[in-house]
């Protein structure tokens, strides 16, 4: 699948821009603060409801303005399917080929796009929260009725939790624990399950676009020899005196080796960035070939802080995809493309297409 065309309004200093893009390669240059990061963050909004970078609502609408209106068609082998978004005072509205009153989970369906963007290393470097979202959102595409299963037990967790913090009693407490237990077990089932074909794959690009020997552990958030039920119960006198549940899937980990070494404390940033990068393309790489279709990969100035070599690793990996891509650099030439990309040049928030 691919984005054919993207149109956003009020969104950071993007006034009003229509970009047709080709179904793989595109690149955006243009001097910093010109509004090409913004350009892929809205892009990238339009398949997740949220900011990769992590900016709340009313940072993204436009001064002046009460909200940010974006509208993309997005082609796949059978049809082009229609996805806006609106956020602002109204709060987030969705809709699905003109549909409203849908979710983010329905951005997500209809355009599961990946981005490597310059903060790519807290993947690598951030806590264990960063490497659960990146385990979820292979599981989320692999596994159907993970979304489900994953929310109920969200659900059962806050209610445990606030029960702790409120000082209920045992009894109380341990009548969240059966469900507790079944959806931390089925959650763990369907991250194994998933891991066991997916880490080979992403080791292998990581190692690849890195250039040294990776490995992957799962940390399934207890003692793998352990029980959760069993470990729940003993643990239930601690989780009281901290006042959260300190065992289960959310706890769970990636654990990361890089030539042996623990890579989130011995590899330095660039290196961090070729990891991290390769991770999200050997991910994309799994969940291409279960859905059988290629999925929007969107690169922000992967230049940065990368040698040639290693932007040559990173590129060669990210082309082999065959997916539509979309690249934001400083120079047009500092980015080399198998074929002629669509060129387009940013400047103060206005975008301009550009012959290759």
């Amino acid at each position: 699948m691919s984005v054919s065309s993207f149109k956003a309004s009020a969104f950071r200093c993007l006034s009003e821009v229509s970009i047709e893009l080709d179904p793989k390669y595109n690149l955006i240059y243009g001097a910093n603060a010109s509004g090409k990061t913004s350009l892929l963050e809205a892009l990238a909004y339009l398949g997740r409801g949220k900011s990769f970078r992590g900016a709340p609502t009313a940072s993204l609408i436009q001064h002046g303005a009460t909200e940010f209106v974006l509208f993309g068609k997005v082609r796949s082998a059978s049809r082009e399917i229609a996805l806006g978004v609106r956020n602002g005072r109204s709060k987030l509205e969705i809709r699905v080929d003109g549909e409203g009153g849908r979710g983010v989970s329905d951005l997500a369906q209809v355009l599961p796009l990946q981005v490597i963007d310059p903060e790519v290393h807290r993947l690598v470097a951030g806590g264990p929260e960063e490497r659960r979202r990146f385990v979820d959102w292979v599981v989320f595409h692999v596994k159907r009725e993970y979304l489900g299963v994953w929310r109920r037990f969200r659900r059962t967790l806050r209610q445990r939790n606030a029960l702790l913090r409120q000082g209920a009693g045992e009894r109380e407490i341990a009548s969240w624990d059966d469900e507790f237990v079944d959806l931390a077990s089925r959650i763990d089932r369907l991250r194994g399950e998933v891991l066991e074909q997916a880490v080979p794959e992403i080791e292998a690009t990581a190692a690849t676009v890195l250039g040294e020997s990776v490995r992957f552990r799962y940390d399934r958030g207890w003692k793998a020899e352990r029980d959760i039920a069993t470990v729940l119960a003993e643990s239930r006198q601690r989780d009281v005196q901290l006042g959260s549940t300190q065992h289960g899937p959310h706890r769970a980990d990636l654990r990361i080796e890089a030539a042996e070494r623990q890579a989130r404390r011995l590899v330095s940033r660039g290196q961090q960035k070729l990891l991290a990068s390769g991770m999200i393309i050997g991910a994309t790489a799994v969940v291409q070939a279960d859905m059988a279709t290629r999925l929007p990969l969107l690169l922000d100035d992967p230049a940065a802080e990368l040698d040639e070599t290693s932007l040559a690793r990173l590129l060669t990996a990210a082309y082999e995809l065959e997916s539509q891509l979309v690249v934001t650099c400083l120079d047009r030439g500092r980015i080399e493309f198998p074929a002629d990309p669509r060129v387009f040049h940013v400047k103060h928030g206005e975008l301009t297409a550009e012959t290759p």
